[in-house]
C-alpha cells in the first residue's frame, strides 16, 4: 500500500531546485534550503512536495535524511503531512515581504478604445470554438507518429492537399500540393520571398530592380520590404484598380486584385489580363495578396489572378480574416521554379506553424466546417455593413460610402481638408479607426502620374465590435463625422 502511494505521489509531486550548502550536515542543509524556499515565496502555500524517495534521489542523499527534514518542518509548522495526500507547504506559511519605505504602485492598465472600428480585424467572438475543437481532436487522434517530430518546411501534406482542393474550388487557383508552402501569414510570406536585411531570401534573386506596389496599402508591408533592401514604387489607382498599364522597368508587382486594400473594389478584368501579359513579356512576377477574398456581398465572386498563369503569379492567403489571426496560418502557391528557393529560405524544419494546428485546419477544411463558417460570417458581416450604410444615410447623408461590395471595412469619403479632424474627433469619442492617408505610399512618382482616388477619408472596419456594442459604435461614429 505504501509503495503504491509513493508511485502516485511521484507522478504528481513538484520538481524542486534546492542548494544544500552552509554549515551542518545534509539534513540541516536540507531543512535550511526548504525554509528559504518557502520564506522567499519560491514554494507557495499548498505546493505538493516530492515524496522522500524521489527528492532523495534528486539530491543524492539518504531517504531517511529527507524524511527527517520533512518531519522537523512539519513540527515547526512550515509543512503539513497527511496520509494519502502527501507533504505540502502549509497554507499559513506566508513568504516574507521585503520592507519598502516607498509604496510601489502598479502601473495603470492601458485602456483600449470603447469602440474598435479598425480595419482588418474579424469578429473574435465568432471563432468557431466547438467545430475547431472537434477538428483538433480528430486531427490529434488520427495524426501519424511522425507528425510529432521535426516538421516539413513545406507544411503538413494533409493541409496542402486540403488547400489545393479548396483554393481550386473557391478561388479558382490552379495548383497541386507540391507547389504550396505553409507559412504563418502574408508578412511571413514576404520575408521568405524577399529575405531580411541580411539578404537571406527565397526568391529575392529575381527582384534586383524595384517592386511596384499599389499607392494605397499597408505601411507595415512596405517597411518590411524596405528593411529587406527592396525599393517599392507606388502604382496609381483609379476606379478600375491598379494602373498596371503604367508598369515599366519593375520586375514584380504586388497587388490585392480581389479587393484592393484599403480603397475597395476588384481589379478590372482587362487589367487582370494586362498584368499577366506584362509579366510574360517582361519575365516579371505578380504577387497576389488574397487577404479577404472569401467575403463578397453585392457582386459575383472574383477568382484569383493566379488562375490566369500559375507560372507568373505567387498567390498568398491566410486564415487571419476568415478564422483568426491568432492561428498564425497562411500559405503560398508558388510557380514551380520558386518552390525549392523558398523552402531553402525557410530552413530544414518547420519553425513557424504548429504541425497540430495544420492538421486541425486540414480537417476543418476537409470536413466542410470552413465553408460553413465562411458562409455564416459572410451573412453576419453583410448585416454589419448594411447597418453602417443605413446609419450613415440617416445621420450623415453627405458622406459617401465606398468599397463595401466585399471585405471587412468601408471607406467613408469626407469633404477636403477634414480627414485629420475627423480622426481626432473619433478618438475623442473613444473610437479607434484610421484615416485613408495613413495607407498612402510616402513617395510620389512623377513618371507614373497621380491616381484618381486621392481624397480625404476614413477606413472603418465593421467586423470587430461585438453585436451588443455595434449600435453605440455607429452612433459615436456619426457624431464624429464633419458636418455637410
Amino acid at each position: 500500500m505504501a509503495e503504491t502511494w509513493v508511485n502516485s505521489a511521484e507522478r504528481i509531486g513538484a520538481d524542486l531546485h534546492l542548494e544544500l550548502s552552509g554549515p551542518g550536515g545534509r539534513r540541516t542543509a536540507l531543512i535550511r534550503a526548504l525554509r528559504d524556499a518557502v520564506r522567499s515565496g519560491r514554494l507557495a502555500p499548498g505546493t505538493l512536495l516530492p515524496p522522500y524517495r524521489s527528492l532523495a534521489a534528486d539530491l543524492g542523499v539518504a531517504r531517511n535524511t529527507v524524511a527527517a527534514a520533512y518531519a522537523e518542518l512539519v513540527a515547526e509548522g512550515w509543512l503539513t503531512s497527511r496520509q494519502g495526500s502527501g507533504t505540502r507547504v502549509a497554507e499559513r506559511a506566508e513568504p516574507l515581504k521585503a520592507p519598502s519605505r516607498v509604496p510601489v504602485k502598479a502601473p495603470p492598465r492601458a485602456r483600449g478604445p470603447r469602440h474598435d472600428l479598425r480595419q482588418g480585424k474579424p469578429d473574435a467572438s465568432e471563432f468557431p470554438r466547438a467545430a475547431w475543437l472537434a477538428s483538433y481532436r480528430r486531427a490529434l487522434q488520427q495524426a501519424p507518429n511522425e507528425a510529432f517530430g521535426p516538421g516539413d518546411p513545406a507544411g503538413r501534406i494533409e493541409l496542402r492537399e486540403a488547400l489545393a482542393e479548396y483554393l481550386a474550388r473557391a478561388r479558382g487557383v490552379r495548383t497541386e500540393p507540391a507547389r504550396i508552402v505553409v507559412c504563418s501569414g502574408f508578412a511571413h510570406a514576404l520575408r521568405l520571398l524577399f529575405g531580411h536585411a541580411s539578404g537571406s531570401g527565397g526568391a529575392d534573386a529575381v527582384l534586383r530592380g524595384p517592386l511596384a506596389v499599389e499607392e494605397y496599402g499597408l505601411g507595415f508591408h512596405r517597411e518590411l520590404l524596405t528593411a529587406a533592401g527592396v525599393r517599392t514604387v507606388p502604382l496609381p489607382l483609379d476606379e478600375d484598380g491598379a494602373r498596371v498599364d503604367l508598369l515599366d522597368r519593375e520586375r514584380a508587382v504586388l497587388l490585392t486584385p480581389a479587393h484592393q486594400f484599403p480603397t475597395g473594389g476588384p481589379l478590372h478584368p482587362e487589367r487582370r489580363a494586362a498584368v499577366i501579359d506584362w509579366a510574360r513579356a517582361r519575365g516579371g512576377l505578380v504577387l497576389e495578396d488574397d487577404y479577404d477574398g472569401e467575403f463578397r456581398y453585392d457582386r459575383r465572386p472574383v477568382g484569383a489572378v493566379q488562375g490566369l498563369d500559375p507560372e507568373r503569379v505567387i498567390y498568398a492567403g491566410s486564415v487571419s480574416k476568415s478564422l483568426s489571426p491568432a492561428l498564425r496560418l497562411g500559405w503560398m502557391v508558388l510557380p514551380e521554379r520558386y518552390v525549392e528557393p523558398v523552402l531553402a529560405a525557410k530552413g530544414e524544419r518547420e519553425g513557424w506553424a504548429s504541425a497540430l494546428d495544420q492538421l486541425a485546419l486540414a480537417d476543418f477544411v476537409g470536413s466542410g466546417s470552413y465553408d460553413r463558417h465562411v458562409r455564416r460570417m459572410r451573412q453576419r458581416y453583410r448585416r454589419r455593413r448594411d447597418r453602417l450604410v443605413a446609419a450613415l444615410a440617416a445621420h450623415a447623408p453627405h458622406v459617401e460610402v465606398t468599397g463595401v461590395a466585399a471585405g471587412l471595412h468601408a471607406v467613408l469619403r469626407l469633404p477636403p481638408g477634414t480627414e485629420r479632424s475627423a480622426v481626432k474627433a473619433a478618438a475623442w469619442r473613444g473610437i479607434a479607426l484610421d484615416g485613408l492617408a495613413e495607407f498612402r505610399h510616402p513617395e510620389e512618382n512623377p513618371g507614373k502620374g497621380p491616381g484618381t482616388v486621392a481624397h480625404d477619408g476614413l477606413v472603418v472596419g465593421y467586423a470587430a465590435p461585438s453585436e451588443h456594442a455595434y449600435g453605440a459604435a455607429l452612433e459615436a461614429l456619426c457624431q464624429a463625422l464633419p458636418p455637410e
